[in-house]
């Protein structure tokens, strides 16, 4: 069991991140990550990072079920099954420094894209090719929240079918993520403890419920202006952090 302070660390940055993600759609889980990576060995990062935002993502889907649009997640299941599988014959994992720079990429790689390349998740396939590659994301990094915003922004969907379904495409990934690093702790000897994990859920409820009365107040303009800020922040930072870790080690 972890110490006091970090305990403490891990409490508010559950709470605090579910807060973000319940307004944004996203973010929080980007920050979530970067502080279990500092604190925790990677395999255990992973599955006690996909155990909270399950939590905050699946709540989140719930409170919004009647917005999300199933056809999208239909197709980002199809994909997402496709790479845990291929993931599960190969038993990759990577290092701290090397998710910190993927998940710093992210935001940068995808703003990058040529013209002829924009993605848009209400477009045929898009769903599958967006399920592919936040699966990969995810198991590599622990998030893939700023490729999968790509695909959203350019939807005409408004803020709440926008969180609603992320947040239940979100609650597929985290699941088979947990399954993912669950399956390879089991075999190394590794463990979450379940208080600790519990409390993170318990939290993770808490700051995705307070969220809901802040979102209802925003408009769709300041939604994803405030978005892509706060990820393309993020991300400079994550790739920053990465970097320097990778060259001192």
């Amino acid at each position: 069991m972890p110490s006091i302070p970090i305990l403490i660390v891990l409490a508010l940055a559950a709470l605090v991140t579910s807060f973000i993600s319940g307004i944004l759609g996203m973010a929080g889980g980007m920050i979530l990550m970067g502080v279990l990576l500092a604190l925790m060995p990677l395999p255990v990062a992973m599955m006690l990072h996909g155990i909270t935002q399950f939590a905050a993502n699946g709540w989140r889907a719930f409170m919004w079920r009647d917005k999300v649009d199933w056809r999208i997640f239909r197709g980002y299941l199809v994909g997402t099954l496709i790479v845990l599988a291929i993931f599960a014959v190969v038993r990759l994992v990577v290092s701290k420094p090397v998710a910190f720079i993927v998940m710093g990429l992210t935001p940068f790689v995808s703003l990058a894209l040529p013209e002829k390349l924009h993605l848009n998740v209400e477009r045929p396939w898009h769903p599958f090719v967006c399920g592919t590659i936040c699966m990969a994301l995810s198991l590599m990094a622990g998030v893939a929240g700023p490729i999968l915003d790509v695909f959203f922004v350019r939807s005409k969907m408004g803020r709440h079918a926008v969180v609603a379904t992320k947040a239940m495409t979100q609650s597929l990934t985290h699941v088979l993520k947990i399954t993912y690093f669950g399956a390879f702790l089991a075999v190394e000897g590794g463990n979450v403890p379940p208080a600790l994990a519990a409390v993170m859920v318990l939290l993770a409820f808490t700051g995705t419920s307070v969220s809901r009365h802040v979102l209802e107040r925003m408009n769709d303009r300041s939604f994803r202006q405030w978005t892509r800020w706060t990820v393309m922040s993020l991300g400079a930072f994550y790739l920053a952090s990465g970097t320097w870790s990778l060259l001192r080690g």
